[in-house]
């Protein structure tokens, strides 16, 4: 298992190839991030068993949707079976990463608490809008900027696991590594990759919203769902589709004309 060290710009190809890979097929990538979504979001509502449930789910469920961008880039059919089946690839390695994953989250959120007393965490499990606003004027700051610094090597030990297990049968231990070292190496093309996502999924749509508001302040309404229908069918799988590219370029061959 060798990872490539790519230059910084390849973070923005990634995300240009991922829209490539979505024009190839647009319906399919659409209809199998909206059904990634709706299943990981039935599992939360479960009781008792809900955010456990989805955490084992999400891996196989990623390398499904990354299974599909590659069968789309490579031209081959694709459907709602390619999303579920990738879950029984190596599955008890995917089953160990969602309860890894879901343990360390619980975890850096138990120490932020020392930070402010539990007002973030007690902030995100709230239950009602009562709950949440009786927390809004506290001061979320340095809590949040040690969970990010702190999720930050647990993401780079995350984001090609699932996928390294899946097809390459990597056991937990080295599929985490391997991932890890590989956005190591590749941390500047991240940096692009990530400011790219900031911009394309961030910036960009809050800046064309608030210009349509203020020319339409009485169809907010309306203006804020028209802009939800292309983040949910277009950015949404574009961007699913360019961790596929991000894989592909470190530790694989470009296929896409």
């Amino acid at each position: 298992m060798r990872a490539q060290k790519l230059p910084p710009a390849a973070g923005w190809s990634w995300l240009l190839t991922g829209f490539a890979i979505f024009r190839r097929n647009p319906p399919v990538l659409g209809m199998l991030v909206v059904t990634y979504w709706f299943t990981v979001i039935f599992l939360n509502v479960l009781p008792v068993i809900g955010a456990l449930a989805a955490s084992l789910a999400v891996p196989g469920l990623s390398v499904g949707l990354m299974q599909a961008a590659r069968q789309v880039e490579r031209g081959q059919p694709t459907g709602v079976q390619t999303l579920f089946g990738s879950m029984k690839e190596n599955g008890r390695t995917l089953l160990a990463l969602g309860a890894l994953y879901l343990c360390c989250t619980l975890g850096i959120l138990g120490l932020s608490t020392l930070l402010d007393g539990g007002d973030m965490l007690r902030y995100i499990t709230a239950g009602s809008r009562a709950e949440r606003a009786a927390l809004e004027d506290a001061d979320f700051l340095w809590p949040t900027l040690f969970v990010l610094l702190a999720m930050t090597p647990v993401m780079m030990a995350y984001w090609f696991a699932p996928v390294l297990a899946a097809w390459h049968r990597l056991s937990l231990g080295r599929a985490l590594f391997f991932s890890f070292v590989a956005c190591w190496m590749n941390w500047r093309p991240f940096l692009a990759y990530g400011l790219g996502i900031l911009l394309l999924a961030g910036l960009a749509p809050g800046l064309l919203l608030v210009v349509l508001l203020l020319i339409f302040p009485d169809a907010a309404a309306f203006i804020s769902a028209a802009l939800t229908v292309p983040m949910v069918l277009i950015i949404a799988p574009t961007v699913f589709a360019s961790f596929y590219a991000s894989y592909r370029d470190i530790f694989g061959v470009s296929e896409i004309a």
